[in-house]
């Protein structure tokens, strides 16, 4: 089918745009950019009411797709085995831009309740680096963003064992800030080791006072407030890395651009 044929197709059967509008010169449909964030459960609810994945889809609405790939529970030893999948070498249409939001399971403490998604703070960078490493041979042009994980609120944590398990719960928090903090050096110790754009969420929330019931519903997860923040500034850290909205282009014509007595004219190849 010749392009012409594809775009008339296009034209007749999506139900936004009119029958009469086949034989006309259009504008070839452009594809938009994608972001693609990848991390754990804070990235998977970042879709969630007032998420900060949600509110980055609002801010980029018509220039660019935000795709979610967070895998709740998950640290960087297992989000390996992923990277073929999300990120295939030479991948023909791969993400503009993608962050890194991991090391919350990794800061997990031995002996305690999450052990199991402990990672070994020297492994953790390596794992962090291979993720860069398997996005840039997807495209070397993508632009990456590493995400420290956020403080820990080790009352909180406490608070919330104590809601699911009573009794049961152990007194001592499965992560401390302190720990997570040497995590949070670490992913950013790396974003300067390779020029790389990061967010210090670790040190960036602290800053605020009562940051622990502000920013953090569980002592680790967020709150409105706390998505906000991670929002701002990743589309602080995409703008300087020349993806801002003001300088990137709608899909379509704006609705102020077209004549409502002749509308065909928006749509025709300039």
């Amino acid at each position: 089918m010749s392009r012409n044929r594809q775009v008339q197709w296009l034209a007749l059967c999506c139900c936004c745009v009119s029958p009469w509008l086949v034989g006309w010169d259009l504008v070839p449909l452009m594809k938009r950019p994608h972001f693609l964030l990848f991390g754990d459960s804070i990235t998977e609810q970042s879709f969630g009411p007032a998420g900060w994945g949600a509110a980055l889809a609002n801010t980029y609405s018509r220039k660019a797709d935000v795709l979610v790939r967070g895998f709740g529970g998950y640290n960087t030893r297992w989000a390996l085995f992923l990277l073929n999948s999300l990120f295939p070498p030479n991948c023909p249409t791969p993400p503009a831009a993608a962050t890194i939001f991991f090391g919350a399971n990794d800061a997990a403490i031995l002996g305690r309740t999450s052990e199991r998604q402990h990672v070994p703070i020297n492994e953790y960078k390596v794992n962090l680096h291979k993720i860069v490493q398997q996005m840039k041979n997807c495209s070397s042009a993508m632009l990456v963003v590493l995400i420290t994980p956020p403080p820990v609120d080790e009352h909180g944590r406490k608070e919330y064992a104590r809601s699911l398990y009573g009794e049961k719960a152990m007194e001592l928090p499965e992560r401390t800030n302190e720990i997570t903090g040497n995590y949070a050096k670490q992913c950013i110790d790396l974003a300067k080791e390779l020029d790389l754009p990061y967010v210090d969420l670790w040190s960036l929330m602290q800053e605020t006072e009562g940051w622990q019931k502000k920013f953090l519903t569980d002592g680790l997860h967020l709150t409105e407030e706390g998505n906000a923040v991670v929002h701002n500034e990743v589309v602080r850290a995409f703008s300087e890395g020349g993806l801002s909205t003001e300088h990137m282009q709608c899909d379509f014509p704006h609705h102020t651009h077209i004549d409502w007595h002749m509308p065909e004219r928006a749509f025709q190849k300039k």
